[in-house]
């Protein structure tokens, strides 16, 4: 029987790239995401290639009942999850902080904390029941060190870090491993998001050096995964060569 995993933001980057790098090691996957056009196209793709399940659920993280009523309505066979990998997230905005708008700081927070905890509360009852199984916090090194025009995207992640370590400590009798991992600059739909859709200014932050690729961090995920059942990362950061840490990046 396949192990599954439960990706959370599965539709384009990180998320996507674990569901190509896990379907390809023969893990069933549920996909989650707001673009479900994107889901189904996924899923044709990934059961085509790899001929390994995949189930669909479209939900936005940030929605509270829309989380519940989606993990509550699975199957028998698809609750015995063993990896959830909590991915969506986003950055809107790169503003001071006397210049940001509130909307960019309740989206990210919504996002990136609250959908974080929703998802993981629902799944935790399977995991728990199971006695046993595995959560990925994918982080960031804005979580790390905070940087100008950072802000509540820093403070977020910033909370990741503590989540991951919170949880790490509680899901101990459980035989849960908490993982958390903190991922540099890297060539996704990120910056095009944080921006808004301006496509020069977006391709502005990746030029003059090799930032990571999706499918870098996609194989350090299952690394993390794929270890001993007695053996946790707790936590990893992670960066291109150009990058020393959050705000430290040498162009040429």
């Amino acid at each position: 029987m396949n192990k599954i995993i439960c990706i959370t933001g599965a539709s384009s980057g990180f998320g996507q790239a674990c569901a190509y790098t896990f379907s390809s090691n023969q893990y069933d996957l549920i996909i989650t995401g707001r673009r479900e056009n994107k889901l189904n196209s996924l899923k044709k793709d990934l059961e085509e290639k790899f001929g390994n399940s995949v189930y669909i659920l479209p939900f936005d993280v940030s929605d509270r009942d829309a989380v519940d009523r989606a993990f509550s309505s699975l199957p028998e066979k698809w609750k015995k999850i063993d990896l959830l990998l909590n991915n969506a997230g986003l950055a809107l905005g790169r503003d001071n902080f006397e210049d940001a708008l509130l909307n960019d700081w309740e989206i990210m927070i919504d996002t990136n904390l609250k959908g974080l905890l929703y998802v993981s509360k629902a799944v935790l009852p399977f995991m728990i029941a199971k006695k046993g199984g595995h959560i990925i916090n994918i982080g960031s090194t804005a979580g790390k060190q905070v940087y100008q025009k950072g802000n509540v995207y820093c403070a977020t992640k910033h909370a990741v870090q503590a989540i991951s370590e919170s949880m790490r400590i509680d899901l101990l009798p459980h035989k849960i491993k908490v993982t958390v991992i903190h991922p540099g600059a890297a060539e996704t739909e990120f910056s095009l998001v944080r921006l808004k859709q301006d496509v020069n200014e977006a391709k502005k932050v990746y030029a003059g050096y090799q930032p990571l690729r999706a499918e870098d961090i996609a194989g350090i995920v299952y690394y993390a995964a794929s270890l001993p059942a007695h053996v946790c990362i707790n936590e990893l950061e992670v960066t291109c060569l150009a990058q020393a840490n959050a705000f430290y990046l040498f162009k040429d």
